[in-house]
């Protein structure tokens, strides 16, 4: 795939003014909005505390267990505020280390969202650049397997595809399909603010009346 190619393949995703604006909404809304099909397994977490939200479209990788290569092709070719999305699933051989998360994080990667292990954790710390993945291992990979850029891919047991929004923090990973990025940044503004407005005892309220009412229909009875 050439350059214009990957451009062209991540171009029909949210704008990047929408992606951007996600960084303001916590993956916990998000995850109340678009249920657990589009949120990431726990195994994929912050490998460094505590990490900024970040938000961006997704720039999808493949890796093949024990190879790289596509993921260091990626961060030379992914648009600055991108969110660099890797499916992998190999926990043997890191898929990158602190010089390539440095020259990504140069070029205005947003973050690496892995399904695989990184290695050099103490410099990408330092950095500051934010790295969502299974864990660590010290064993650097091959670069020798190519694949396409910018397709579909399964990254935490979530569908991703290029263009999708990436939504990242310290409670997880959320991806929203580009196509409903605009009606979900809407709902979910709306849904901050509303809650933003209502005290703590007019939650209580409203809070004891469902839990109430559910416990009614199932038949339970104070003693």
């Amino acid at each position: 795939m050439t350059d214009a190619e990957t451009s062209g393949a991540a171009s029909t995703g949210a704008g990047a003014d929408v992606a951007a604006a996600f960084r303001d909404v916590p993956t916990t809304t998000l995850a109340d909005l678009l249920g657990r099909e589009q949120v990431m397994d726990l195994g994929i977490r912050p490998l460094w505390q505590p990490v900024p939200r970040v938000a961006g479209p997704a720039f999808t990788v493949r890796c093949p267990p024990g190879d790289n290569l596509m993921l260091h092709a990626a961060i030379h070719r992914a648009a600055p505020g991108t969110v660099i999305v890797v499916e992998s699933g190999d926990l043997d051989y890191a898929l990158a280390g602190g010089n390539v998360c440095a020259v990504a994080q140069r070029r205005g990667v947003a973050a690496f969202v892995a399904d695989g292990v990184i290695r050099d954790l103490a410099e990408v710390r330092e950095l500051g650049f934010p790295v969502f993945a299974r864990g660590i291992v010290p064993i650097p990979g091959t670069k020798a397997q190519v694949r396409p850029l910018n397709e579909p891919v399964r990254c935490g047991g979530v569908r991703v595809r290029a263009g999708d929004v990436v939504v990242a923090d310290e409670e997880g990973v959320v991806t929203v399909p580009a196509a409903r990025a605009g009606q979900i940044l809407d709902t979910a503004r709306a849904r901050l603010a509303a809650e933003a407005a209502q005290s703590l005892d007019d939650w209580a309220a409203v809070h004891r009346a469902r839990v109430d009412k559910a416990l009614r229909e199932q038949g339970f009875e104070e003693v």
